[in-house]
């Protein structure tokens, strides 16, 4: 495989160095790996327990990674970590999308390739990036672009502390996790999207009907029209700074109260 992008001037390991056992592991742990993310069943968790399981998988898919993580684009075109498996991906991801705005994660997104750094502090594609993760102590990083129908959604982050950890089987087994891993994301991101969707309207639906509730009260006890008493739940909700389907809940929760007195005092 060389459809990937390797750091400049540097050679990666080469296939032919690992041995048959060695390779018949790898592939068995990406096997495994595969099976988890195919058997992922959106809805069953909340997303972000479920970008966790993702990465999780990719650490135990992927040859030589110690530390990974997850990253999707926001409304807005925004790069944030969802999931990582240690604390100082976070912090490493951090300098990336919040401080520097530069490093693998960014440049696979933009290439929609994979990207490898086998010395992250010699890397010249992102000098003041590589620096700062290599003084952390981390030196190689493989990210793995999230691809669905031509449109990236995300990336794994994979990172090491040896040097030179990633070559060309590691992205080529990585290209393959990261295929079947942007699928289950994104099934996962298309479900949580209409459940919020739904939430909005049952709770719109729920926001109207108190508010029609409370005009009618306002009604009864004024004797003016419906545009009259929705016109005065808006001066309340002005006045007490207070969103208008709160001040009808109030409203109407009063009226029940007094509902309720009258007849235990019947």
């Amino acid at each position: 495989m060389s459809d990937y992008d390797a750091q400049p001037g540097r050679t990666p390991p080469e296939p032919g160095d690992l041995s048959a056992a060695q390779r018949g592991a790898d592939e068995l742990d990406l096997s495994a790996g595969l099976r988890r993310v195919a058997g992922i069943v959106a809805g069953a968790k909340p997303i972000v327990a479920l970008l966790h399981d993702v990465a999780e998988f990719a650490v135990q898919a992927l040859p030589g990674v110690d530390m990974a993580g997850l990253a999707l684009i926001d409304t807005g075109s925004a790069v944030r970590t969802w999931a990582a498996t240690a604390a100082l991906v976070d912090q490493i991801d951090a300098v990336q999308y919040r401080e520097l705005n530069e490093g693998p994660c960014l440049t696979c997104m933009d290439t929609c390739r994979p990207v490898v750094s086998g010395s992250l502090g010699s890397d010249g594609r992102w000098p003041r990036f590589g620096g700062r993760v290599a003084r952390m102590g981390v030196h190689s990083a493989l990210s793995l672009p999230l691809i669905v129908d031509d449109r990236v959604i995300g990336a794994i982050n994979a990172y090491a502390r040896d040097r030179d950890a990633f070559g060309e089987h590691a992205v080529r087994l990585g290209a393959q996790f990261a295929g079947s891993a942007a699928v289950s994301v994104y099934n996962a991101q298309l479900l949580t999207a209409a459940q919020e969707r739904t939430a909005r309207l049952h709770r719109a639906l729920s926001s109207r009907a108190v508010i029609d509730q409370a005009i009618g009260i306002i009604r009864s006890r004024s004797g003016g029209t419906a545009e009259e008493a929705f016109q005065r739940l808006c001066e309340l909700s002005q006045h007490e700074n207070v969103k208008l389907h709160l001040v009808a809940e109030q409203l109407v929760e009063e009226a029940a109260r007094r509902a309720r007195a009258r007849r235990t005092h019947r």
